[in-house]
């Protein structure tokens, strides 16, 4: 294998994007995450001595540099990045979403992650999206309205992190966000495509409307958008902290904008979101969940995100295989990844849930015996079965799995500082622009379609219904990876729906197995299967595998692939440092 393999497929992906854009979108249902546009761009690795961060969007790359370039920590410029990545790139994430974060702390060797996932309102009850003859009562009433908004968690997790680990006053790491939305940001080429693509849901909500559109036309690209709604609410949340917006105006505007929408789209008397919803929000301090690959230790969030167990199940099952030698334009090294895929996915979708309402064998799922028995299933030749069943690693638990596929529209930041202190944050308002309601100059999330919309099938329970005060089951991965001597030695994660696990745990193979660089690992073609069809990114290094896998028993399907992976891997006197090639992202650092 030759290093430059990997960077011809990547053109020949990235060009084939834009030619197959309208076709794959044409297949693409409302559930799925933030759609692809024609805005493509071919970046190579960076790299920095001190300090680098890596995100979605330059202007929030350029507030988290200046951040640390003032000595602040990894978690200050996650924070002021996050503020930023709010305003000019709305469709993903912001402050009426929720968020999952890791720290590293290198003084400590400290491994800490934080939920900040939203929660169901108490009025939310197990048939939340069903009517009264127990069927689903429909996309519209579902995504775009009240419905389907859950209390946020990004702003308060940020805080509480800020309070652990932030070096800089809180007020300081709003000023680029507030200084952007009032001097405004020019659109960008992706944000004008998806509200080009979202036209017809937009219009429907004023606030969004007078937002986004004018004379009924979407944003174009250039435009200088303004935003002094939103800075106004940062300024407050900049000089009052958190309580402002879980216990005061802004938290009021939140419930009214929420509420009302609720009413208008709903028969069944659904009460929605109330001032005891936000007050009572509290994020969680939660241990890492941590397997190894290759000698590597390689951790992530325990539930309610699926992604740190899913993604070591995935790595526990492709250990035994040597895909070094195979290479990653061979059929069998495909193969076995979308296989490794699928298995997974069937644990996933039986076992987890939040879990303070669901007890999931989590240490028995990404044991190593236990893989190694999954792994059995993986033959290096052909598809065992069309759909993998879940295995049972202890005793065995009544429950249906949740094969319903979710949007999950998200962004992915990743930050290491002077000290050597880290954070991968990844964050989400759900599907592309959420709910479509705005508060306070900023979009609200639709999460609560994270639930499977039956809290119930065949009799048996799902661990991922709804109820009130639970948390819906996410795939965001933000991931880092450890050398077998315990230092740090990547930062990782992605935006994508359920296929973020699969993104983020090819990046891991790429650069391990197959010496990848990290920017090259990023942008590397992905195959993804969640327990059912397998997918291929469109390209025509993939083109030419269809056959090869068909003929292995898999039913395959070539489509876009929009992930944002954002990472950095750190070397001894460097920081090498990546940004996905399918977004408008950039690396900065000294």
């Amino acid at each position: 294998m030759t290093r430059s393999f990997p960077r011809q497929l990547v053109l020949a992906s990235l060009s084939s994007l834009i030619v197959f854009t309208n076709v794959v979108l044409a297949e693409v249902s409302r559930s799925d995450p933030e759609g692809a546009t024609e805005v493509l761009q071919l970046n190579e690795q960076a790299e920095a001595k001190t300090f680098m961060i890596s995100t979605a969007n330059p202007h929030a790359s350029q507030a988290g540099y200046e951040v640390l370039r003032k000595g602040g920590s990894a978690v200050d410029a996650a924070i002021a990045a996050q503020m930023v990545l709010n305003l000019t790139e709305p469709q993903s994430s912001g402050i009426g979403g929720g968020a999952f974060l890791l720290h590293f702390d290198q003084s400590t060797g400290e491994l800490t992650t934080y939920d900040g996932r939203e929660t169901a309102p108490a009025a939310v009850t197990p048939t939340h999206f069903l009517d009264a003859d127990g069927k689903f009562i429909g996309w519209r009433e579902t995504f775009d309205s009240g419905r389907a908004t859950g209390v946020p968690g990004v702003l308060k997790m940020l805080e509480l992190a800020h309070q652990r680990h932030g070096k800089l006053s809180w007020s300081e790491l709003f000023e680029s966000a507030i200084e952007l939305s009032e001097e405004g940001f020019d659109v960008s080429p992706r944000l004008a495509g998806l509200l080009s693509q979202g036209g017809p849901r937009l219009l429907a909500f004023p606030d969004t409307r007078a937002y986004f559109f004018r004379e009924q036309e979407p944003l174009a690209v250039g435009f200088r958008l303004k935003n002094p709604q939103f800075a106004e609410s940062l300024r407050q949340i900049a000089e009052q902290g958190t309580k402002v917006f879980y216990e005061g105006s802004i938290g009021e505007e939140i419930i009214a904008r929420v509420n009302k929408a609720a009413s208008t789209s709903d028969a069944t008397g659904y009460a929605g979101i109330t001032m005891d919803d936000l007050r009572s929000y509290q994020p969680v301090e939660r241990e890492a969940i941590c397997g190894t690959y290759r000698g590597n230790k390689v951790c992530g969030m325990r539930p309610p995100s699926s992604g740190g167990a899913t993604v070591l199940q995935i790595l526990g099952m492709l250990e035994r295989f040597d895909l070094k030698a195979m290479g990653p334009q061979s059929a069998e090294a495909l193969h076995l990844y979308a296989e490794a895929n699928r298995w997974a996915f069937a644990d996933r979708n039986y076992y987890l849930g939040d879990p303070a309402f669901v007890s999931a064998p989590l240490e028995d799922l990404v044991s190593s015996g236990y893989l190694a028995t999954r792994s059995g299933q993986l033959d290096g030749a052909r598809v065992a079965k069309h759909t993998a069943v879940h295995g049972t690693p202890g005793e065995e638990v009544s429950l249906s799995p949740d094969t319903a596929s979710k949007g999950d529209d998200t962004t992915h930041l990743s930050v290491i500082d002077a000290e050597g202190n880290a954070v991968a944050l990844t964050s989400s308002i759900e599907t592309a622009f959420g709910s479509r309601l705005m508060a306070g100059g900023f979009l609200l999330n639709n999460q609560l379609t994270d639930f499977s919309f039956y809290p119930e099938k065949d009799g048996r329970p799902v661990a991922n219904g709804p109820a009130a005060g639970k948390r819906p089951l996410s795939s965001m991965s933000p991931t880092m990876v450890f050398r077998p001597d315990g230092s740090l030695y990547m930062i990782i994660g992605s935006p994508g729906g359920k296929r973020i696990i699969s993104f983020v745990a090819k990046t891991i193979v790429a650069h391990i197995d197959w010496g990848l660089n990290i920017q090259e690992a990023i942008d590397m073609p992905h195959v993804t299967n969640l327990n059912g069809e397998t997918d291929l990114e469109s390209s025509p290094a993939m083109f030419e595998m269809q056959d090869e896998l068909a003929a292995r028993g898999h039913k395959v399907r070539v489509r876009s692939m929009p992930s944002g992976l954002h990472g950095i891997v750190i070397e001894e006197d460097r920081l090498l440092g990546g940004a996905d090639s399918r977004r408008e992202g950039l690396v900065l650092g000294d």
